[in-house]
């Protein structure tokens, strides 16, 4: 059978597997079936308690991760650059640090943080570009100044961490990676700006692919690239600032999901793209899953958990491979 169906295939099945069990998961337990009567009629106390408290985490923890990982295949199609990643060129420290600044200067702007967030990442990626540009883009100078950009506003944010604020008290576990006590209301902006941002990535497809060809190439060829590259851009900005706002800041996934996806499926990103967004809503999940349980009642952010166990495991699938972004 083709690798790129088993694939796609085994990713599925465990993405089901992993909601069933998540779901499932905690002081309160159900059946599968009791929990889907219960969420039908509405008469079960545990399963109310189990849709308030756990299915908007892990409906969040879903598609914050597929957010994140299709960002990340975005922006390494633009720069065309392996290390290409929202937390590491600045994006995603950008948007938390906007969305920490308003909130704490206007407590009652608060429901507006994904606009905020959008803002702060697309800002820092504008600096990215700014500052690397001399007569071309090169890619390691992008990713060198994204780093600058990030340990800037990264460090911004930590100055408000030793306000002792409350404002900033309230604010900081938003810009984290924990998914603690997330509402409805949360899932409804998360899934409405998150599945515009997916759909707008998977109809790029083609562009992300002309992304790849050399900028004099893409020319003859009647292509604006410097367009591709904006627009392609903005999408992944968007993607990568709603995940920090809602979710928190994730700075791994986006990096190590394309290299799977990309060792699995190929580099066309027809394939790349929606396996990226199922492969890291996959692992986003199971990381948020584990850190609830490991050491119950206390938790473990998921993106302490994505770092531990994704290095070692994006090391070895680069040691078994000879490429690397396809070459």
């Amino acid at each position: 059978m083709n690798k790129k169906i088993i694939s796609f295939s085994t990713v599925i099945v465990l993405l089901v597997l992993i909601i069933i069990y998540s779901a499932n998961t905690g002081s309160i337990k159900v059946s599968f079936v009791e929990l889907i009567q219960g969420l039908i009629t509405g008469n079960n106390e545990q399963v109310q308690v189990i849709k308030d408290l756990r299915l908007p985490r892990l409906v969040i923890a879903l598609f914050a991760g597929a957010a994140l990982s299709v960002s990340g295949v975005l922006l390494q199609a633009v720069m065309k650059n392996p290390l290409a990643d929202p937390g590491i060129i600045g994006v995603t420290s950008g948007a938390g640090f906007v969305s920490i600044l308003m909130v704490s200067l206007f407590p009652t702007l608060f429901f507006y943080m994904p606009l905020f967030s959008f803002i702060g990442g697309a800002f820092a990626f504008y600096l990215v570009y700014t500052f690397s540009w001399k007569a071309g883009l090169n890619p390691l100078r992008m990713i060198l100044v994204g780093v600058a950009i990030n340990a800037v506003f990264t460090g911004l944010s930590q100055v408000f961490n030793f306000r002792g604020s409350y404002t900033v008290t309230s604010v900081n576990p938003v810009t984290t990676s924990t998914l603690f006590m997330k509402n409805w209301n949360d899932v409804e902006v998360m899934v409405v700006y998150g599945s515009i941002g997916l759909v707008l990535a998977f109809l790029l497809y083609s562009w992300c692919n002309y992304l790849g060809l050399e900028d004099k190439t893409a020319k003859n060829l009647g292509i604006n690239i410097n367009r591709i590259r904006f627009i392609v851009s903005v999408v992944a900005v968007l993607l990568a600032s709603i995940a920090t706002a809602i979710a928190g800041m994730f700075a791994f996934i986006g990096l190590l999901i394309p290299h799977i996806g990309r060792l699995l499926v190929g580099n066309d990103h027809k394939l790349l793209i929606p396996f990226s967004a199922l492969t890291g809503a996959m692992l986003t999940l199971t990381a948020d899953t584990l850190g609830r349980v490991i050491i119950a009642p206390n938790e473990i952010p998921a993106s302490i958990l994505l770092a531990v166990i994704g290095g070692p495991f994006l090391i070895y699938l680069l040691r078994k491979s000879d490429r690397i972004y396809g070459y």
